[in-house]
């Protein structure tokens, strides 16, 4: 478990670094049209790496429903509701509804998934809660609006997104899973992205910026998506999700590093309580039985 652990982290790690990269890159790119294109140098990279590796397999009637279910869902909606709920909602408040999402995955996996939600996790996710309200602004002050309603339903079909995967990942190996669903909300996000585009919207003709772009696509999105949905079969989606409340963390670390971005003590504090609510929801009982884990890791050796 622990390597599956490390393996999450380092995708949140990178996850986290996303946001200050992307905040670099909006200032090049329309917002819509920038996760197109993104999505679209992933889905070049995991459909010539699955041509090459020979991973192409079939799929019957039921994956094919998931998979549109998930570009609908993951993709479309989620992107749309994402990007249109920034344009009246402030950033902090956005970040703070968003990082409610692992709590909803964690709720939505113990009632669709019968994953076990335990004490150590609602402990835990309670605290890592509570250090991201610090960590993205403490006192935001939410308040209804269209905009809010937006970045909740963001926030829902994110969560959503993972429970669909989780079922998506029982009978594909995750990795063909992750190809054909980012290759599907691709085909979803993209006549969206060019019907909403403004003919007058820069677009970056700066190298750097495309460069970055396929970069972060590539590692960010292509490597990091396919290490991270293997590891739902390992871990369960509840208690992985945990691990995306560090991303506040990592951000706020790599702004700093990178842009020199103010750090509060009241920001430290909550990074703190944040890696204390992960440990806490993730170490396991030395009481708790092996069965459950052990099977999913064989099924899993199995299918590579």
């Amino acid at each position: 478990m622990i390597r599956s652990y490390m393996l999450l982290l380092f995708c949140v790690t990178l996850w986290g670094s996303n946001f200050v990269f992307g905040s670099m890159l909006v200032k090049e790119f329309p917002p819509l049209f920038l996760a197109d294109v993104r999505l679209l140098f992933t889905s070049m990279f995991l459909l010539i790496y699955a041509w090459v590796t020979k991973k192409f397999v079939k799929i019957n009637s039921k994956e094919l429903g998931l998979l549109i279910l998930l570009g609908l869902i993951g993709t479309l909606a989620n992107q749309t509701a994402y990007f249109n709920g920034l344009l009246t909602t402030d950033a902090t408040t956005a970040s703070l509804i968003l990082s409610m999402a692992p709590i909803v995955t964690a709720v939505l996996a113990s009632l669709f998934l019968k994953e076990q939600f335990t004490l150590r996790m609602k402990i835990g996710s309670g605290l890592a809660l509570v250090g991201t309200f610090f960590v993205v602004g403490i006192g935001a002050g939410l308040s209804v609006s269209k905009g809010v309603l937006l970045i909740v339903i963001a926030m829902v079909t994110f969560s959503s997104s993972m429970i669909i995967i989780r079922k998506l990942t029982q009978t594909l190996h995750p990795f063909i899973s992750t190809v054909y669903s980012t290759t599907m909300g691709t085909l979803f996000l993209t006549p969206a992205a060019l019907l909403t585009i403004d003919p007058a919207a820069k677009i970056s003709h700066e190298g750097w910026a495309w460069l970055l772009l396929i970069l972060t696509a590539i590692l960010m999105q292509g490597v990091c998506g396919i290490v991270w949905n293997s590891q739902l079969q390992i871990v369960g989606t509840g208690k992985a999700a945990i691990f995306l409340n560090l991303q506040p963390f990592v951000a706020m670390l790599v702004g700093f590093l990178l842009l020199g971005s103010h750090v509060t003590a009241v920001q430290v504090g909550g990074s703190l309580l944040i890696v204390a609510g992960v440990v806490v929801a993730s170490i396991r009982s030395k009481k708790a039985p092996q069965g459950a884990s052990g099977r999913v890791l064989a099924e899993q050796t199995k299918s590579v």
